[in-house]
């Protein structure tokens, strides 16, 4: 089992910036790449970012240059700092970490992009 525990969400105005956080504990060893997924209301979710255990990562392209996804492999844990925050980027964010036999999800944190 694995457990994932993010942290940093919150509200900000438009052109702020926030850094998300998640933590794994458990059966890390099992997990190569993590990810920030989000999801708002009546919406699929959707990828955000991923990293994997060396470092390379991927950001969808609504993101690319503002947002940022970086990794501490010592402290299991991934980061997400977010730039420039928009309206649109309100959402729920999630950790993610797939196995080969199943996902696992964090439970979630409110980000909240508003003047």
């Amino acid at each position: 089992q694995v457990q994932l525990v993010e942290s940093g969400g919150g509200s900000v105005q438009p052109g702020g910036s926030l850094r998300l956080s998640c933590q794994a504990s458990g059966d890390i060893g099992s997990i190569n790449t993590m990810g920030w997924y989000r999801q708002t209301p009546g919406k699929e979710r959707e990828v955000v970012a991923t990293i994997d255990r060396d470092g390379r990562a991927g950001i969808e392209d609504a993101v690319k240059g503002r947002f940022t996804i970086s990794r501490d492999n010592a402290k299991s844990t991934v980061y997400l700092q977010m730039n420039s925050l928009k309206p649109d980027d309100t959402a729920v964010y999630y950790c993610n970490a797939p196995r080969w036999d199943r996902q696992y999800w964090g439970q979630g944190t409110q980000v909240t992009v508003s003047s």
